[in-house]
């Protein structure tokens, strides 16, 4: 008999744990509070402009490429990928110069080379270190589910040790700062930090393997934007047979004698199954969907950890061209340490100057703009803090964050050489850490969720299946392994290998053969 199945959350994990379980032949339901699929990965469309509202770096390809085998097909087959070039471009304050960023090994040590003289050797080295601690990530950390520590007491893996404790205990910046002594260089090797969700100063330096992803591996961008890999999972899920009930708001997980027997919706209804898979906010799922006493991760636990930043998005439809912008540039303040200090500390506040990330798919994709017209996605990281306010469109949002977004489009403006920017914008919306928190149930407003600090990564993160309620599981960016789109894709595998009991380090083997 097959396994009655329900999935809370229409993220990119939920359509990942619908459609792998499907394929392992339960009888799946999704079921999503808000009337659009996506989570943190949406869209937003107006007067010809389409946004991404939530990621769009395409990062570790291989991770995607694993996932739609697992399915029977394959990233290129679902998906246009296009390779950037540059990668990114790079400014700082007014009077520096822009860097571009370009893929590739010997593209990237000849710049740093150009910048500061030996840095590219150090960086060869630097690149070499990266490939090997993200190979080892993929085989021995992200894919192991750490219901036993096997995986931990594997020899080979010990003999590593030496290697990896400095790596463990030493922070990113400082990691950086002891190879490379230009500000704009550290930064860009140290940025990567906030896609974990933390501060270079905050993650440990085992996370510089995300270097060898941008400098060694190279950065694509799936053409339609981000919401077509969404689409992408949810036509595999719908085709296994999944259900997908949208505006369907979940208000508990229903139990018997500690065992998940199914949901109870907003309009009192419940649905029954043998299993739960919430890939809702964890803390919204552990302190809101269940009661204290069968909760795996109280809110005492919550309060003794980090979350990640929260973001100030601005949705901008522009007139004209842009060409000071590449499809992703990065603006980085000169006093990077207190500028986290602003984000982290013990007296957080909006940065200002803030650093600042840019995406302008408009540079790669003319569908999502009208002719003649740019659209720029911009990410503030700010606090993790409902109380900044919420956001709105054509600077109807609280007076403190469009104030913010004002001040951030004049930075865009100055440092990018773009003086008229302001005057030009179209189409404006704004989305802040209230937004995250009413519109997804995020923790704290936050834009990512857990940050990876050590203490919250790998073993030391929440798991895929709760221990007090039997027959609930859990994925998503504050379950195993981690923040992101592949990580989410990573997480839903790992629910699967729970419920299969497969206790290996590493990912699924993949069928024989792809047919298409």
């Amino acid at each position: 008999m097959s396994t009655r199945t329900i999935v809370i959350g229409g993220g990119i994990a939920g359509l990942a744990t619908a459609a792998l379980l499907a394929e392992e032949g339960h009888e799946v339901t999704l079921v999503e509070g808000r009337e659009e699929l996506g989570g943190r990965a949406g869209s937003w469309e107006q007067d010809g402009f389409r946004f991404d509202t939530g990621p769009s770096w395409y990062l570790m390809p291989e991770v995607f490429d694993h996932f739609f085998r697992l399915l029977g097909t394959t990233a290129e087959a679902e998906l246009d990928l296009v390779p950037l070039d540059p990668a990114y471009r790079v400014y700082g304050p007014p009077g520096t110069p822009p860097i571009d960023v370009r893929s590739g090994r010997e593209a990237a040590t000849a710049l740093f080379e150009t910048i500061e003289p030996g840095a590219g050797n150090r960086l060869a080295a630097y690149l070499d270190s990266a490939g090997d601690a993200y190979d080892l990530a993929v085989s021995r950390f992200l894919y192991d589910t750490y219901e036993t520590t096997a995986g931990l007491r594997d020899p080979a893996l010990l003999r590593r040790v030496p290697q990896l404790a400095p790596l463990l205990t030493r922070s990113l910046s400082s990691h950086v700062e002891k190879r490379f002594t230009d500000p704009m260089l550290r930064q860009i090797l140290g940025y990567p930090a906030v896609f974990l969700g933390g501060s270079p100063y905050g993650v440990p330096s085992l996370y510089h393997l995300m270097s060898h992803l941008d400098l060694d591996e190279g950065v694509l961008y799936p053409r339609g934007g981000f919401t077509t890999v969404i689409s992408a999972i949810e036509r595999l899920a719908r085709a296994r047979g999944v259900a997908v009930r949208t505006g369907t708001p979940v208000t508990s997980i229903t139990t018997d004698q500690a065992r998940a027997t199914g949901v109870r919706l907003e309009d009192g209804s419940d649905l029954t199954a043998d299993l739960v898979v919430s890939t809702a906010d964890l803390h919204h799922t552990e302190t809101t969907l269940l009661p204290e006493r069968l909760q795996s991760y109280p809110q005492s636990w919550w309060d003794k950890r980090t979350p990640s930043p929260g973001a100030l998005l601005l949705l901008l439809g522009v007139e004209g061209e842009v060409p000071e912008l590449s499809h992703h540039t990065l603006l980085f303040t000169d006093d990077w340490h207190r500028n986290f200090d602003d984000i982290f500390g013990d007296r957080p506040r909006i940065p200002d100057p803030a650093s600042v990330y840019v995406c302008r798919p408009s540079a790669t994709d003319a569908t999502v703009a009208p002719p003649g017209h740019e659209n720029l996605f911009v990410l503030v990281p700010i606090p993790a803090d409902p109380s900044l306010g919420h956001g709105g469109t054509e600077g109807d949002g609280d007076p403190r964050v469009e104030a913010a977004a004002d001040r951030v489009i004049e930075q865009i403006g100055s440092w990018a050489g773009i003086p008229d920017l302001a005057g030009r914008i179209v189409v404006r919306r704004t989305i802040s850490p209230g937004d995250f928190a009413t519109d997804l149930n995020s923790w704290r407003g936050n834009s990512l969720g857990l940050a990876h600090t050590l203490g919250q990564s790998a073993m030391f993160r929440p798991r895929n299946m709760s221990r007090r309620v039997e027959n609930l599981a859990y994925a998503g960016t504050s379950a195993l392994p981690g923040i992101g789109l592949p990580m989410c894709l990573i997480s839903a595998e790992l629910v699967l290998k729970r419920l299969r009991g497969d206790r290996t380090a590493g990912p699924l083997a993949e069928p024989a053969s792809v047919e298409l």
